[in-house]
Protein backbone atom coordinates (compact mmCIF):
# COMPACT_ATOMS: atom_id res chain seq x y z
CA UNK A 1 0.00 0.00 0.00
CA UNK A 2 1.51 3.22 -0.67
CA UNK A 3 1.62 7.20 0.86
CA UNK A 4 -0.73 8.62 -1.19
CA UNK A 5 -3.28 5.44 -0.73
CA UNK A 6 -2.63 5.93 2.72
CA UNK A 7 -3.15 9.65 3.18
CA UNK A 8 -6.69 9.56 2.38
CA UNK A 9 -7.42 7.37 5.66
CA UNK A 10 -7.61 9.55 9.13
CA UNK A 11 -7.42 7.19 11.96
CA UNK A 12 -8.28 5.03 14.83
CA UNK A 13 -9.69 6.66 18.07
CA UNK A 14 -9.63 3.41 20.10
CA UNK A 15 -9.95 -0.29 19.80
CA UNK A 16 -12.32 -2.10 21.80
CA UNK A 17 -12.09 -5.99 22.10
CA UNK A 18 -15.56 -7.03 23.89
CA UNK A 19 -17.45 -10.57 24.81
CA UNK A 20 -21.11 -10.64 24.38
CA UNK A 21 -21.94 -10.17 28.38
CA UNK A 22 -19.92 -6.36 27.78
CA UNK A 23 -16.84 -7.28 29.41
CA UNK A 24 -13.33 -5.56 27.75
CA UNK A 25 -10.58 -8.12 27.10
CA UNK A 26 -8.46 -5.39 25.29
CA UNK A 27 -9.19 -1.72 24.75
CA UNK A 28 -6.05 0.45 23.12
CA UNK A 29 -7.02 4.40 23.01
CA UNK A 30 -5.58 6.48 20.50
CA UNK A 31 -7.06 9.48 21.61
CA UNK A 32 -6.72 11.26 25.20
CA UNK A 33 -10.25 10.71 26.95
CA UNK A 34 -10.72 10.50 30.93
CA UNK A 35 -11.42 7.72 32.58
CA UNK A 36 -14.84 7.92 32.63
CA UNK A 37 -15.40 8.63 29.35
CA UNK A 38 -13.80 5.54 28.15
CA UNK A 39 -15.88 3.62 30.79
CA UNK A 40 -18.78 5.60 29.09
CA UNK A 41 -17.60 4.53 25.47
CA UNK A 42 -17.09 1.42 25.96
CA UNK A 43 -20.75 0.78 27.57
CA UNK A 44 -22.22 2.75 24.39
CA UNK A 45 -19.52 0.63 21.77
CA UNK A 46 -21.39 -3.00 23.41
CA UNK A 47 -24.83 -1.68 23.43
CA UNK A 48 -24.54 -0.61 20.37
CA UNK A 49 -22.63 -3.81 18.51
CA UNK A 50 -23.91 -6.32 20.68
CA UNK A 51 -27.58 -6.28 19.52
CA UNK A 52 -27.07 -6.00 16.06
CA UNK A 53 -27.77 -9.45 14.05
CA UNK A 54 -25.31 -10.71 10.74
CA UNK A 55 -28.50 -9.22 8.61
CA UNK A 56 -26.85 -5.68 9.56
CA UNK A 57 -23.72 -4.19 8.16
CA UNK A 58 -20.68 -4.37 10.24
CA UNK A 59 -19.76 -0.36 10.28
CA UNK A 60 -22.44 1.66 11.98
CA UNK A 61 -22.51 5.50 13.11
CA UNK A 62 -21.71 6.19 16.75
CA UNK A 63 -21.06 9.93 17.70
CA UNK A 64 -19.43 11.76 15.52
CA UNK A 65 -17.64 8.73 14.08
CA UNK A 66 -18.48 5.24 13.15
CA UNK A 67 -17.51 1.89 14.73
CA UNK A 68 -16.76 -0.67 12.57
CA UNK A 69 -16.82 -4.40 14.13
CA UNK A 70 -16.63 -8.03 13.92
CA UNK A 71 -17.57 -10.68 15.35
CA UNK A 72 -15.44 -14.01 15.92
CA UNK A 73 -17.28 -16.69 18.20
CA UNK A 74 -18.06 -14.67 21.27
CA UNK A 75 -15.99 -11.54 20.31
CA UNK A 76 -16.78 -8.16 19.24
CA UNK A 77 -13.42 -6.82 17.56
CA UNK A 78 -14.19 -3.22 16.96
CA UNK A 79 -12.40 -0.04 16.03
CA UNK A 80 -13.62 3.40 16.36
CA UNK A 81 -12.87 5.36 13.19
CA UNK A 82 -13.70 8.71 11.35
CA UNK A 83 -16.96 8.59 9.50
CA UNK A 84 -15.39 9.04 5.86
CA UNK A 85 -12.72 6.50 6.54
CA UNK A 86 -13.11 3.41 4.21
CA UNK A 87 -14.82 0.35 6.05
CA UNK A 88 -13.54 -2.33 4.35
CA UNK A 89 -10.00 -1.60 4.96
CA UNK A 90 -10.85 -1.58 8.77
CA UNK A 91 -12.78 -4.80 8.32
CA UNK A 92 -9.70 -6.30 6.52
CA UNK A 93 -7.76 -4.54 9.34
CA UNK A 94 -9.89 -6.63 12.00
CA UNK A 95 -9.76 -9.51 9.98
CA UNK A 96 -5.85 -9.46 9.81
CA UNK A 97 -5.51 -9.00 13.58
CA UNK A 98 -7.45 -11.82 14.46
CA UNK A 99 -5.62 -14.29 11.90
CA UNK A 100 -2.45 -12.82 13.34
CA UNK A 101 -3.94 -13.90 16.77
CA UNK A 102 -5.27 -16.95 15.42
CA UNK A 103 -1.37 -17.92 14.47
CA UNK A 104 0.29 -16.54 17.46
CA UNK A 105 -1.73 -18.33 20.20
CA UNK A 106 -2.79 -21.48 17.90
CA UNK A 107 -6.33 -21.42 17.69
CA UNK A 108 -6.88 -18.18 20.24
CA UNK A 109 -10.08 -17.95 22.96
CA UNK A 110 -11.00 -15.19 25.32
CA UNK A 111 -9.14 -16.47 28.01
CA UNK A 112 -5.52 -16.24 25.93
CA UNK A 113 -6.25 -12.56 25.46
CA UNK A 114 -6.56 -12.67 29.39
CA UNK A 115 -4.21 -13.85 30.67
CA UNK A 116 -1.29 -13.15 27.50
CA UNK A 117 -3.05 -9.53 27.43
CA UNK A 118 0.96 -8.36 27.23
CA UNK A 119 1.43 -10.43 23.98
CA UNK A 120 -1.56 -8.78 22.70
CA UNK A 121 -1.07 -5.57 23.37
CA UNK A 122 2.25 -5.77 22.01
CA UNK A 123 0.45 -7.69 18.40
CA UNK A 124 -1.60 -4.33 18.67
CA UNK A 125 1.73 -2.53 18.59
CA UNK A 126 2.69 -4.33 16.23
CA UNK A 127 -0.22 -3.83 13.40
CA UNK A 128 -1.86 -0.47 14.69
CA UNK A 129 1.27 2.16 15.72
CA UNK A 130 -0.40 6.15 16.60
CA UNK A 131 -3.79 5.52 15.70
CA UNK A 132 -2.85 4.15 11.93
CA UNK A 133 -2.50 0.52 10.65
CA UNK A 134 0.97 0.19 10.11
CA UNK A 135 1.67 -3.37 9.15
CA UNK A 136 -0.87 -5.48 7.47
CA UNK A 137 0.95 -8.74 6.54
CA UNK A 138 0.47 -11.51 9.21
CA UNK A 139 3.91 -13.28 8.38
CA UNK A 140 5.95 -10.24 9.43
CA UNK A 141 3.94 -9.18 12.52
CA UNK A 142 4.47 -13.07 13.74
CA UNK A 143 8.07 -12.99 12.73
CA UNK A 144 8.77 -9.79 15.13
CA UNK A 145 6.98 -11.46 17.60
CA UNK A 146 9.23 -14.50 16.90
CA UNK A 147 12.12 -12.22 17.77
CA UNK A 148 11.26 -10.67 20.75
CA UNK A 149 10.27 -13.40 22.16
CA UNK A 150 13.82 -14.72 21.79
CA UNK A 151 14.98 -11.86 23.76
CA UNK A 152 13.12 -12.94 26.74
Amino acid sequence: INAEYMGKFKMIRFMPIQNRAGKTRLAKWYMTFDDDEKQKLIEEVHAIVSVRTQTHTNFVDFRTYKIVYRRYAGLFFCLCVDVNDNNLYYMEAIHNFVEVLNAYFTNVCELDLLFNFYKVYALVDEMFLAGEIQETSPPKVLQRMEIMNSMD
